[in-house]
């Protein structure tokens, strides 16, 4: 919902953006990609839900709260993401490239910029605080308990970390391609404009969906493992 108010924020800029490789609304792969992962861990936690308390002996990883986790890191990473974007992109301040420092279009992938960045922090906190009520509200229900302040950590850094990767697949492995019509660098095959465009960077295929991805698997995984230590 904080990424739908957003996203509503100078749409009219937003629009114009035609370098990105989506705008507008979502859609089905942009759904899966952003929360996928985030199903995953709330299926497996509802599977181990169901044998609590685990036995003595059992490892962290097989605990219903520490998939719980995983689960809120990889929606801060998501979250991060977003928030940095849809700010970053109504920013003054032209993006630069996370890994050259070099300016680049706004709305490309890999794009920072002080105010993005920001908002990315911004935006794990925000998932933080839902999910140190989601805990509270568990452990009154079932007595599933986890530090407060670990869980908060977890969470905040699941989100940065995983906003970090999104930004760093971008600038690297995510499909860049450049329009010879309006010489202008792009996401999409044809440009905007309608002409065709050739890749110039990053894997075949590799698209912003699938940095998404990654994004929130790393921001599921790093969630995880610091809950479980």
């Amino acid at each position: 919902m904080s990424s739908l108010v957003l996203g509503r924020i100078g749409r009219t800029r937003k629009q114009d953006l035609t370098e990105a490789g989506k705008t507008g609304a979502r859609d089905a792969w942009q759904v899966l990609a952003n929360g996928g992962v985030a199903t995953v861990c709330a299926a497996f936690s509802g599977i181990l839900f169901a044998f609590w308390p685990p036995l003595p002996g059992y490892s962290p990883l097989l605990r219903a709260d520490i998939w719980m986790v995983a689960f809120c890191g990889a929606y801060a990473a998501a979250t991060a993401d977003t928030w940095g974007t849809e700010i970053g992109t109504l920013a003054r301040q032209m993006p630069r490239s996370i890994l050259t420092f070099k300016p680049i279009a706004a709305g490309l992938s890999g794009g920072i910029t002080a105010v993005g960045t920001l908002a990315e922090i911004a935006g794990a906190i925000f998932i933080a605080v839902f999910a140190l009520i989601a805990f509270a509200l568990a452990y009154a229900a079932s007595g599933l308990f986890l530090n407060p302040n670990r869980v908060a950590i977890a969470v905040v850094a699941g989100g940065i970390v995983g906003a970090l990767v999104d930004s760093l697949l971008g600038a690297s492995m995510q499909e860049l391609r450049h329009c010879p019509a309006c010489d202008r660098s792009c996401e999409t095959d044809p440009h905007a404009c309608g002409a065709p465009t050739r890749r110039i960077r990053g894997l075949p295929g590799f698209s912003n969906d699938l940095v998404n991805f990654a994004a929130t698997l790393v921001g599921a995984g790093t969630a995880l493992i610091l809950a479980a230590v």
